[in-house]
């Protein structure tokens, strides 16, 4: 599957673009009448998450279609759900016109499957919701299943109702798909995207031809990468997936509140604000917009937990929100432990997640900070101090009281657009980080290459002829552990090791089978899990810049994935 967008960008395409990139925070609204169910059929929980009910349970799309005849979202408030995006700080806001289980959430004039003819409600919720986004400001977006529809017989999805060796995917595509795009972008006025999803069966020329006329009707309105093919707009990540380091071009990361997208009555599996706001920091800080979803009920309320989160969320923004919006992905190659850089302009912003206390340094900024300002209390001081010691540059802020256990900001006033060392350095606790888009890849003119994916991980390493080394630079020599972190990918989550691995560093040679011997506790492992094996120890005798190499000796045959290293870190004893 490929959600990349298209690599080449034209003008129009950027113009296009700006409002999205500028927005960084949107809200994702899941419902339907799986909202019904929520999660159980016939008194049996159904694994999974909601919306997916009718795939996960198999239920034959003429038993699951007499749903519609019990939803009646009385309960539903455009103007309320417009109004807690706002507040919440989102700029945009998609929901699901229809999502894979055909079922249309408007008035579709080329089917009765829909909210207006096939439910006691019979009122369209999109033409009030188009009206309540305009009100508060908010981007209306629609969701469209174009590959997936498993009540129509010639899409794709449905296979214990349809026969695949008699479907007919261009008749539905045309017939079906493409006429309800066509009502979505003439019944509403302007729309700000259409989020297509899950790109199973459709051809190049197919998605080529859906964004072509999405633009030819709405010249403004955004393709997501996922219209399959790479010929969106922008790039979709993996759902909740949260890249490795920051990321070229432009990306979005879809999101949940809990677990599930469309409502389940047992998921109560909330994510704090504290982990929701770290999310929001991770991915702007990487250049990634963060699309975060509701899911409603039945009725059309919103589950407080989601309500009560989201305003939290935007009382932070009230005050942090110029590290948000409008900014570009840190200028720093690598992460750090303490939160991320934003920047915008000649500002860097330094979003803490955890408060460094009294002092704090920061390592391989060339500019001079000619201010520093903390944005919940912009009249607090906050001493500067700069140096050059041993080839680096050095940042040290003397800090006032932490103003948010949550997230707090520093903005850094510089001389110039931001100019920082792009080497891997050695932190102030001794620790070094080379994450896997640092590195340089060595591979064969033949067999399989590997290569930096789309989440910044190494991908495609199943052949041992492939290897790896980084530049590091050491300001204090000591003793260092060695650890090689390796991560799942979008469509092979569970983790396998196995792997043989060979490590040259400072004239030492160490072989180790990758291991989970440390499993990642971040919010980035929650849903693709990490691990770190422990490699070693080596003894650094000498300031200055080394190289590590990383080489494959053998490669598990059992693991789908290959050898995905993420980083590569060493921790001073």
């Amino acid at each position: 599957m490929n959600t990349a967008a298209k690599t080449r960008q034209t003008r129009r395409d950027r113009e296009r673009i700006a409002w999205w990139e500028e927005a960084r925070f949107g809200m994702f609204i899941h419902w339907g009448v799986y909202a019904i169910p929520a999660g159980k059929w016939k008194g049996k929980a159904i694994e999974g998450i909601g919306e997916w009910i009718m795939r996960r349970a198999e239920i034959p799309a003429t038993e699951y279609e007499q749903l519609a005849s019990q939803f009646n979202p009385v309960k539903f408030d455009a103007d309320a759900v417009a109004k807690l995006a706002r507040d919440a700080g989102m700029k945009y806001l998609v929901i699901t016109a229809k999502h894979h289980d055909g079922f249309a959430m408007y008035d579709s004039p080329c089917s009765d499957y829909d909210i207006v003819d096939a439910t006691p409600y019979g009122k369209d919720i999109m033409a009030d919701l188009s009206k309540a986004c305009q009100k508060y400001g908010i981007r209306l977006c629609f969701y469209y299943s174009q590959d997936q529809d498993w009540h129509d017989p010639n899409a794709s999805g449905n296979n214990w109702d349809f026969d695949p060796a008699t479907k007919d995917f261009a008749y539905y595509l045309e017939n079906k798909a493409k006429p309800q795009v066509r009502e979505l972008l003439t019944q509403y006025g302007p729309i700000g995207l259409i989020w297509f999803d899950t790109p199973v069966s459709i051809s190049l020329e197919q998605s080529q031809s859906l964004s072509r006329l999405v633009h030819g009707l709405q010249p403004d309105c955004l393709v997501s990468g996922r219209v399959g093919n790479g010929v969106g707009d922008y790039g979709s990540l993996g759902d909740n997936q949260i890249p490795t380091g920051r990321l070229e071009g432009y990306w979005e990361t879809p999101a949940t509140l809990n677990d599930t997208w469309g409502y389940k009555t047992d998921d109560h599996n909330w994510k704090s604000v504290k982990t929701l706001l770290h999310l929001l920091v991770e991915l702007t800080s990487k250049g990634v917009n963060y699309l975060l979803n509701i899911g409603p009920r039945a009725d059309g309320s919103v589950p407080m937990p989601s309500i009560n989160r989201l305003r939290a969320i935007g009382e932070w923004m009230n005050t942090n929100s110029e590290a948000i919006y409008g900014t570009k992905a840190t200028p720093y190659p690598y992460e750090f432990p303490w939160g991320g850089i934003t920047q915008k302009g000649n500002r860097l912003y330094l979003l803490f997640t955890t408060w460094p206390g009294e002092h704090f340094t920061l390592l391989g900024l060339r500019n001079r900070v000619t201010n520093a300002t903390l944005l919940a209390d912009k009249s607090a001081h906050i001493d500067v101090s700069q140096t050059r010691d041993s080839d680096c540059d050095i940042l040290t802020l003397r800090l006032p009281e932490c103003p948010d256990p949550n997230v707090s900001v520093v903005a850094l006033e510089l001389d110039g657009a931001p100019d920082v060392d792009q080497t891997a350095l050695q932190q102030t606790d001794g620790s070094i980080t080379m994450i896997a888009s640092m590195a340089n890849l060595h591979t064969p003119e033949s067999g399989t290459q590997i290569r930096i994916g789309e989440t910044g991980v190494i991908q495609d390493w199943f052949d041992t002829s492939n290897w790896i080394d980084c530049d590091f630079k050491v300001f204090k020599p000591g003793t260092f552990e060695i650890r090689v972190h390796t991560s799942t990918l979008r469509r092979v989550r569970e983790w396998t090791g196995g792997h043989e691995v060979r490590v040259d560093i400072a004239g030492s040679t160490f072989r180790k089978t990758i291991t989970p011997d440390v499993w990642s506790d971040s919010p980035k492992a929650q849903y693709f899990p990490e691990a770190a094996t422990i490699i070693g120890q080596v003894q650094l005798d000498n300031p200055g810049l080394h190289t590590i190499e990383v080489r494959a000796e053998s490669i598990n045959k059992e693991s789908r994935a290959g050898l995905s290293v993420s980083a590569i870190s060493l921790t001073r004893q």
